[in-house]
C-alpha cells in the first residue's frame, strides 16, 4: 500500500510540475532589449578624440571591378621618402590599403619578380591537390638551356616540387621555373596564358606577361601596384610559401649545390617573410619585400632601382615608414564568447553567443583608444535556435564612422520544447529528486 501511494504521489507531482512550467512558459515575455551606444562596451573603449582611418587627408581610390577582392586603396603620401627608383608602393597585406605611392602604376619590366605569379600558380596547384610536394619534375632541353640565374638542371635528373620551389624562391632558378611551367601546363605558352588570366582576375591592369621567368622580352611589363597585388594573393592565400621565401642558406643534391637567398632583407630585416628579387640590364633592380611585426603585415615593392643596394635600402625605407606610422588593430576573433542569453520555450533555458568571424582594421598608431563598439542583441531569443544562427551584431566605430561589423551567432542548436520533451524533462528532474 505504501509503495502504491508513493507511485501515485510521484505521478501527481509530475503532472502538477508540468502544469506550472507550461503556464510559466506560455506567458514568458517576448520583449527584446537592444544594446545602445550608452551601454558599456566589451572593452570599455569610449574615447572620442578625432582621427582618420589609415591616414589624414587621404583620397580613396576604389579598384576596378576586375579585382575580386574589391580592395580600397589609399593614395596619399604624408611624407616624401625621396625614392630614387622608377616606381614603388607600400601596402598593408590584410586590407590591401596603399600606404605609400611612388609612380605605382608606371609600366616597367619586372625581371625575375615575374616569378611571384609563377609561384602563385604552383601553390594553387598544390593546395588544390593537383600537385604534391613529393612529385618528381623532369627537365626538358628547353629548361636546361634557359641561362641566367639557374642551378644547372640536367635533362637526366628529376627534382621534387619541394626542391624546385626551394631553388626558385632562394636563387631565382630560371631552369626550375621553366620545368615547373612545362609540367603544369604542357608548355611555357600554355602556362603564360594561365599567368595572364590570373593577372586579369586579380585586377592587374598594368600587366602583360610574355614568359614565366622574367628574362627581358618586348611587351613583358607590369607595375609596382600589380606586383603588390599578386604578392598579396600569394602570401594571404598560400602562406606556406614563406617556408621557402624565408630560407637564407640551404642546399640541394645532397649538399652539392649551395643556395644563398638573393633577398638580403631575409637576413638583415626584422620580421622579413620574403618575397622575390629581380634584375636585368634593362629592367635594372626590382624587389617585392614582405614583413610582419605585431600582427601588421606589409608589402613593399621597388622597381627600376639604379643598383641592388638602392632597391634594398628603399624597400627598407618603405617598410620602416609603415611600421613606424601604422598598426593593425584586431577587433574580433572568430569563436570569442560574447555573453549568455535566455531562450524562450527551449529545451535549454540559455544559449552562449559567440563571434562569427575575425575582424580587424588598419589605423594610424595611437588611434586604438578611439575605437568604440556597440552591441545589438536581444536579451531573450525564441526557440528553435540553430547552431551559428545570427542573433545580433557588434558594430565598431572610430569617431562615429563605422569601421567594422561582426555577426553574433549561437554556439549550438536548441530545440523548441514540446509536450513530450517537457514531460520527459520534468520526470527526469523529479526522478532525480526522489532518488536523493
Amino acid at each position: 500500500m505504501f509503495v502504491k501511494n508513493k507511485i501515485h504521489l510521484k505521478i501527481v507531482c509530475v503532472l502538477l510540475a508540468f502544469l506550472c512550467i507550461f503556464c510559466s512558459v506560455s506567458y514568458a515575455s517576448d520583449s527584446v532589449y537592444v544594446w545602445s551606444s550608452e551601454s558599456e562596451p566589451l572593452n570599455n573603449t569610449t574615447s572620442t578624440t578625432s582621427a582618420n582611418i589609415v591616414s589624414n587627408n587621404a583620397t580613396n581610390e576604389v579598384s576596378s571591378n576586375n579585382n575580386p577582392n574589391n580592395t580600397v586603396t589609399t593614395s596619399a603620401n604624408i611624407t616624401d621618402l625621396n625614392l630614387q627608383c622608377g616606381g614603388a608602393v607600400l601596402i598593408e597585406m590584410n586590407s590591401g590599403n596603399v600606404l605609400y605611392d611612388h609612380n605605382m602604376h608606371e609600366q616597367l619590366r619586372p625581371a625575375s619578380v615575374t616569378k611571384v605569379m609563377t609561384l602563385l600558380l604552383i601553390m594553387e596547384a598544390i593546395d588544390s591537390g593537383r600537385l604534391s610536394y613529393t612529385d618528381k619534375i623532369p627537365c626538358s632541353e628547353n629548361a636546361s638551356n634557359m641561362g641566367g640565374s639557374q642551378i644547372w638542371l640536367d635533362v637526366r635528373e628529376e627534382l621534387t616540387v619541394d626542391e624546385m620551389l626551394k631553388a626558385i624562391c632562394v636563387v631565382s632558378a630560371n631552369d626550375c621555373t621553366m620545368a615547373m611551367a612545362e609540367y603544369l601546363a604542357g608548355s611555357e605558352e600554355g602556362f603564360v596564358k594561365q599567368m595572364n588570366e590570373k593577372a586579369k582576375d586579380l585586377g592587374m591592369n598594368d600587366t602583360t606577361f610574355k614568359n614565366c621567368h622574367g628574362i627581358d622580352a618586348d611587351g613583358h611589363v607590369t607595375s609596382a601596384y600589380d606586383i603588390a597585388l599578386m604578392s598579396r594573393e600569394l602570401l594571404t592565400k598560400h602562406p606556406d610559401i614563406t617556408k621557402y621565401t624565408t630560407i637564407w642558406m640551404d642546399s640541394l643534391r645532397d649538399g652539392k649545390s649551395e643556395l644563398v637567398n638573393t633577398n638580403k632583407l631575409i637576413r638583415n630585416y626584422k620580421g622579413a617573410t620574403g618575397l622575390k628579387t629581380g634584375s636585368t640590364s634593362v629592367a635594372l633592380f626590382n624587389l617585392s619585400a614582405s614583413a610582419t611585426r605585431d600582427d601588421l603585415s606589409l608589402i613593399a615593392v621597388v622597381m627600376k632601382a639604379p643598383s641592388s643596394a638602392v632597391r634594398f635600402s628603399e624597400a627598407q625605407k618603405l617598410l620602416d615608414y609603415g611600421f613606424s606610422n601604422y598598426e593593425y588593430k584586431k577587433l574580433a576573433s572568430k569563436g570569442d564568447f560574447v555573453k549568455e542569453i535566455a531562450v524562450n520555450k527551449g529545451v535549454e533555458s540559455k544559449v552562449n553567443t559567440i563571434l562569427e568571424t575575425d575582424s580587424g582594421i588598419l589605423i594610424t598608431k595611437g588611434q586604438d583608444k578611439n575605437i568604440e563598439q556597440v552591441i545589438d542583441m536581444p536579451e531573450i531569443v525564441s526557440s528553435p535556435i540553430l547552431q551559428n544562427q545570427i542573433l545580433g551584431s557588434i558594430t565598431y566605430t572610430l569617431n562615429g564612422e563605422e569601421i567594422g561589423k561582426v555577426n553574433i551567432v549561437a554556439e549550438k542548436s536548441i530545440d523548441k520544447i514540446g509536450a513530450f520533451s517537457m514531460i520527459e524533462y520534468v520526470y527526469t528532474k523529479w526522478f532525480s529528486l526522489f532518488r536523493i
